[in-house]
């Protein structure tokens, strides 16, 4: 039973090794934050957009009731 107790203190460094991995490894955090706020800006200016369309929609509909 000896050998389950050293097992269980190896697989929480290797885990870890293996998940961070799995997330690029930590590397190339400024990129991915460059290209979410490019994302973002596009989505609220798509959203500004749609938000005057919406209201110019509303204006035809009341004037035609």
């Amino acid at each position: 039973m000896e050998w389950l107790s050293y097992l269980l203190i190896l697989i929480c460094p290797l885990m870890m090794i293996f998940c961070m991995r799995g997330h690029g490894g930590g590397h190339n955090h400024d990129h991915h934050s460059k290209t979410m706020d490019t994302k973002f800006k596009l989505l609220e200016e798509e959203n500004r957009k749609l938000k005057n369309e919406i209201e110019a929609l509303s204006k035809i509909v009341k004037k035609g009731s």
